[in-house]
């Protein structure tokens, strides 16, 4: 049947309105589309969203629809990909490919970015109008064919010519990694984010990172993940170099529970660790714990990293 649609399509290719449109679909789907309408409104930035029937048209709802789909596809290609990673990876992986990064690089790698409609007078990496268009595009495909052509074009076509699955799956996760190193020590991390306006359009965000009530670190990025990715990473890389800076916020930790030690023994073997701890530097490939195992720290910490 696909095949004697796609023959259909071609002979009567000349005679449509939206010939040139159906060609680009084609080249960067690997199909024609049944329902150009779908496709139309995939393309539709809000800054031109168009009135029908007395709505705003634009392709924020396919946007959500695409998120959806696009999230479920992913994580039954890295499932399959990687059969004895646990949750945490699994998740880690998902989130690096779906990212906004990701989205509009592969929005413009295929194409779709040419077509989108935007009064933006030109598109830059402070925006993710692309990546936003990008998961709009699978809402349509979904819509127009069903999820099997999702599944098709996002295995076949993304995920096999235009994504290192290997690379982005292991990705590091700053934020991750440093509510880990929290973890691990026992010391509360905070990640405080507020959000502005560069030249009164595009949303800024700014994350602080308090650690054990001391400011560690700062970042911007134009989502709110992006810009906690930021600060956690430089504040992971601090750590890893600046050994006073490490110990001045663990060393009170432990001074504290010393002062109640009359209270909560210490045995030998728990004084030992701390002393040890003392001296090495931060290290996120053996992290673990006395009372949870590492899968358990590591499941954790991803939960709380892709929360907001």
């Amino acid at each position: 049947m696909a095949n004697f649609f796609d023959l259909w399509i071609r002979i009567k290719l000349p005679f449509l309105r939206d010939r040139e449109l159906y060609r680009s679909l084609h080249q960067i789907l690997g199909f024609y589309p049944r329902d150009i309408r779908p496709y139309k409104v995939a393309m539709l930035h809000k800054s031109v969203a168009v009135k029908e029937e007395g709505k705003r048209i634009n392709n924020e709802r396919l946007e959500f629809l695409g998120d959806a789909i696009l999230g479920a596809v992913v994580g039954h290609v890295v499932f399959k990909r990687f059969p004895k990673k646990s949750e945490g990876f699994l998740t880690n992986a998902r989130s690096n490919i779906v990212k906004r990064q990701t989205l509009n690089k592969l929005a413009q790698e295929t194409g779709f970015d040419k077509l989108i409609i935007t009064n933006f007078k030109q598109q830059t990496h402070n925006n993710y109008v692309s990546g936003n268009a990008f998961e709009a595009l699978v809402g349509a495909i979904y819509l127009d064919r069903g999820y099997a052509h999702c599944v098709r074009f996002v295995r076949d076509k993304i995920m096999t010519e235009l994504v290192n699955i290997d690379k982005a799956a292991n990705e590091v996760n700053y934020k991750s990694k440093l509510i880990e190193w929290g973890q691990r020590h026992h010391i509360s991390i905070d990640f405080q984010s507020e959000e502005s306006r560069e030249n009164n359009a595009t949303p800024v965000f700014h994350c602080r990172i308090v650690i054990a009530g001391t400011e560690c670190g700062t970042g911007k990025g134009y989502s709110k993940k992006e810009s906690q990715q930021d600060a956690a990473r430089k504040v992971t890389e601090r750590l890893q170099k600046d050994r006073d800076f490490k110990l001045s916020l663990i060393v009170p930790q432990e001074q504290q529970m010393e002062r109640y030690a009359d209270i909560t023994p210490v045995s030998a073997e728990e004084k030992q660790t701390a002393e040890t701890e003392k001296t090495i530097d931060i290290d996120f490939s053996d992290i673990s714990t006395r009372t949870k195992t590492r899968e358990e720290i590591i499941a954790e910490a991803e939960a709380k990293a892709f929360a907001e």
